[in-house]
């Protein structure tokens, strides 16, 4: 895992976009974020370690999602497109990468990063965990491919919000998130 403040700059949401500016775990977790490596080898004890992390969590659900573009054929360019859209959910959203690789990009809710993107690069082994409430979006890097397991306290469902100041700034998940990143998580 990397992460830094997003450039900015106009082009590829694919590229790397690294500013030259780190992001330390510290504050990521200052966000809320958690972050966890755990190594994807042949024996097989990641899937003890993923589920003990699943239940110490209450995650009760899981599924797999494969990202690419012979996955997704035609309709692949406009999928990451629209994962790349800002919101927020109104539940955790877990990620544990399996193979492949991509960005997730938070935002900044304090100084000095304020409303300025953080990306966390990820790949194999990597276990994400964003809060609710957190404005966020996901694409894949120029390798297009991704396959991560997603984990779900409840029912698996997936439902993004996307930024408005009217819809997702007045959501109860934000106004529990931002009062959270204030007292520390």
């Amino acid at each position: 895992m990397k992460a830094y403040v997003f450039d900015d700059v106009p082009g590829d949401q694919r590229l790397p976009h690294d500013s030259g500016n780190p992001i330390s775990l510290s504050t990521l977790k200052d966000l809320g974020v958690i972050y966890k490596e755990i190594p994807i080898n042949e024996d097989k004890k990641w899937e003890d370690e993923i589920n003990a992390f699943a239940k110490e969590r209450g995650y009760k659900n899981r599924d797999q999602i494969t990202v690419t573009k012979e996955g997704l054929g035609e309709s692949y360019e406009a999928k990451i497109k629209s994962f790349f859209d800002e919101h927020l959910h109104e539940d955790e959203e877990i990620r544990y990468i399996l193979g492949g690789s991509g960005y997730f990009d938070v935002r900044g809710v304090k100084k000095p990063y304020n409303e300025s993107w953080i990306r966390i690069s990820l790949e194999k082994g990597d276990l994400i965990v964003l809060p609710a409430g957190i404005y966020h979006r996901f694409t894949v890097d120029s390798n297009n491919t991704i396959t991560a397991m997603r984990l779900f306290q409840d029912e698996p469902k997936w439902t993004p919000h996307s930024r408005s100041e009217k819809e997702t700034d007045s959501r109860e998940a934000r106004g529990e998130y931002l009062e959270q990143v204030e007292k520390g998580f």
